[in-house]
């Protein structure tokens, strides 16, 4: 039976029809449908989690692979930065039960704060990695990776991007083999990584890839297309359909299922059939330089380049030489559509206050990563996860006390609880006078509302323990820990001007729900009144349903756009605004 799959879909299968037992994941798009999918299936058959971070969520599916499991872990890119520590390690003491580690690039980075390439982590920690090219492969490279994990003793990682994760196509679907859980077996020398053990385990991990790179040179997964041409091209995963799609037979490939190890003498082979030989990847020369090093002329990055996506016309212009076809444009430009926190958006009010306010805001990850859009134009930084409150307390190390009492860090409830926590320890410990705002959503919301520790349930939606922000906070030796409303425009701002003037460490936890949960049950729309006097303070909250009218410049709300959520009502300084039921 086939089934038409996201590529995201199609792993999860491939990972239950190879008889996996655990996976542990952080959600981070284009990864997340991964995970998401997984808790699809049976609990009997699998244990799935959302894990605080990814490091956890990488240590939980090695502890569950040296328990002889099979387990898988999938992050974004820039969550395997997360996960690089005990990955690295995971080399050196091989697996028990099979481990993979899914890894999704965004290239054009459409969710992304960079568009880093993974392949590198693959050479640099001297883990084999296979990319495929469509859902198909998602799920025949899932389900073998885990007999090949066992059968080389290494973890292995699968790599996406966003286009094979987030398309579709056909999937031949399986059934699961049933694999007991290996009983467990104590094995020092294997998994103590102190130096006299890891000194040994180095040894066998060269020895592994010298084994992987004769294994690539006539794996399944490697495969040469003779069409009888002049004219060769390299390449591996979505890069291979732009290509198939644009050159059709007019040339010959070799596509690179497994990108890490490369065989010398598959490449070498290839190459010399062909005149020229092109290698045609997303982002970075990897493969490219691969081959250079070897001593294999071929042609890429001088022709390609090294930001976002190809496309089929791309790669048919620097190949052929020819010339996109002309297309019709339309005689007017169209309107751009930047990204906006949703209408009745709990973050909207938070940035609102800042804003008046005249705060330096130290931003993270998330729906309030939009709070640097304008109007409300009110982040000054963004790096990673965490980073809002560890930069803030650098920020105000250096800059003194008087900036520290016009400075915030703003960071979202699950991002707090991947890593913020450490970073406010560290704020606590070393006598910093910091301001942190802990935006509490009821939810993880940019990457499409999953749970995590402070929701109260798991990725089953089963009731479980919920963490307590407050007495988190407080059990970190903050003393000055309020909750207030973002909505309650007046008391917040209130709140606000009192905490950031204190000199200790202090937390305010905007607490309100996300705008688009079930369970939040807005009615009625806002509604601009005659009593109008058109000073436009209302448009300064950027909410999608408040515009100014084409002709009249009047403020008007749009009913359809509108949810109700009233904190335009409570802006208003005139009582312009009100709020009518349906």
């Amino acid at each position: 039976m086939k089934k038409l799959l996201l590529g995201n879909a199609a792993v999860a299968q491939g990972a239950w029809e190879a008889g996996v037992h655990l996976v542990s994941s952080y959600p981070g798009t284009p990864s997340t449908e991964i995970t998401e999918c997984m808790a699809t299936y049976p609990a009997d058959d699998v244990f799935v989690e959302w894990a605080p971070n990814e490091k956890v969520a990488a240590e939980v599916a090695i502890g569950a692979s040296i328990a002889g499991a099979r387990a898988m872990s999938c992050c974004k890119h820039v969550g395997l930065n997360v996960m690089a520590d005990p990955i690295f390690t995971n080399s050196y003491t091989g697996v028990g039960g099979g481990a993979v580690f899914c890894v999704a690039d965004d290239p054009g980075m459409h969710s992304s704060q960079n568009e880093q390439d993974s392949r590198h982590y693959a050479r640099a920690a001297k883990i084999p990695m296979m990319e495929p090219s469509d859902s198909q492969e998602c799920k025949e490279y899932t389900r073998l990776a885990f007999g090949l994990s066992e059968r080389f003793d290494t973890p292995f990682f699968l790599r996406l991007s966003t286009r094979v994760s987030h398309s579709q196509s056909l999937v031949e679907m399986g059934e699961r083999e049933n694999l007991p859980v290996k009983p467990y077996e104590k094995n020092i020398g294997k998994y103590v990584m102190m130096p006299a053990n890891a000194i040994k385990r180095h040894v066998v991990v060269e020895e592994r890839t010298r084994a992987l790179e004769e294994y690539a040179a006539d794996c399944p997964f490697n495969t040469v297309e003779d069409n009888g041409a002049e004219v060769g091209v390299i390449t591996a995963g979505i890069s291979y359909r732009y290509a198939k799609e644009a050159l059709g037979s007019r040339v010959n490939y070799c596509k690179l299922g497994l990108v890490w190890p490369l065989s010398k003498k598959l490449l070498s082979d290839f190459a010399a059939k062909c005149k020229k030989v092109y290698v045609i990847e997303e982002l970075d020369p990897f493969i490219e330089d691969s081959c250079l090093a070897m001593g294999i002329a071929v042609e890429g990055k001088s022709l390609f380049t090294l930001l976002g996506e190809y496309t089929p016309s791309m790669i048919r212009k620097a190949v052929l030489g020819e010339e996109p076809a002309p297309f019709d444009t339309p005689a007017e430009a169209i309107p751009g559509r930047p990204p906006v926190m949703c209408a009745g958006c709990p973050h909207r009010g938070t940035f609102y206050v800042l804003k008046k306010l005249g705060l330096t805001v130290s931003g993270d990850i998330g729906c309030y990563t939009l709070g640097a859009v304008a109007p409300l134009a009110s982040v000054d930084t963004t790096v990673c996860m965490g980073a809002s409150v560890s930069a803030a307390h650098g920020m105000a190390k250096v800059q003194g006390k008087d900036f520290a009492h016009k400075l915030v860090s703003v960071i979202g409830d699950s991002t707090f609880m991947h890593s913020g926590i450490t970073g406010l320890a560290d704020i606590v410990y070393n006598q910093g006078i910091n301001t942190v705002i802990i935006l509490d959503n009821s939810i993880t919301g940019m990457t499409g509302h999953q749970e995590n520790p402070t929701t109260g349930k798991t990725i089953r939606g089963e009731a479980t323990r919920q963490v307590d922000l407050i007495k988190l906070c407080q059990g970190l030796g903050v003393e000055r820990v309020r909750v207030a409303d973002p909505f309650d425009v007046k008391n917040f701002e209130k709140v606000v001007r009192e905490e950031v003037n204190t000199d200790e460490v202090s937390v305010i936890i905007a607490q309100r729900p996300c705008a688009l949960l079930k369970t939040v049950k807005y009615t009625g729309h806002c509604t601009v009144t005659d009593r109008c006097r058109e000073c436009k303070l209302c448009m300064k909250l950027g909410c999608p349903a408040i515009s100014l009218d084409a002709e009249t410049g009047a403020v008007r709300i749009d009913i359809t756009q509108c949810n109700g959520c009233g904190l335009c009502v409570g802006v208003c300084p005139f009582g312009a605004i009100e709020k009518e039921e349906a």
